[in-house]
């Protein structure tokens, strides 16, 4: 059973990281369970293509026989940075260009654990 409560604790843990702009947890099938996508955008197509994204990222790198840390989409004004939050879910944060992907990543690790945690 998904702890909401639980989960939007971590997602204010997420917002508060410096350049963060939004925190998304989606399932694994591409369905909403909490948080907030960018304004404007279709949030059931947002959430569906970054669980396609990271899911067809970690069966490439399966491949290769190697662990995905999280997916970074490069964009003209900021970035998105996908990780496995558990088994049956994934984190979805979009930031500003202010911090180090890698800097950026590593705080959500722990954050990302976590949310799965508490799916």
């Amino acid at each position: 059973m998904v702890e909401y409560l639980a989960l939007e604790q971590v997602l204010d843990e997420v917002r508060s990281i410096p350049s963060v702009y939004e925190a998304t947890v989606v399932s694994r099938s591409g369905m909403h369970i909490a948080g907030d996508a960018p304004k404007g955008v279709h949030l059931e197509t947002f959430v569906a293509m970054s669980a396609m994204l990271l899911g067809a990222a970690e069966t490439a790198t399966a491949e290769l026989k190697d662990k995905l840390q999280y997916v970074v989409v490069e964009l003209s004004r900021g970035k998105m940075v996908l990780m496995s939050a558990g088994a049956r879910a994934l984190l979805v944060v979009t930031a500003s260009k202010d911090m180090s992907t890698a800097d950026l990543a590593s705080k959500m690790k722990d954050l990302a654990g976590r949310i799965g945690d508490n799916i």
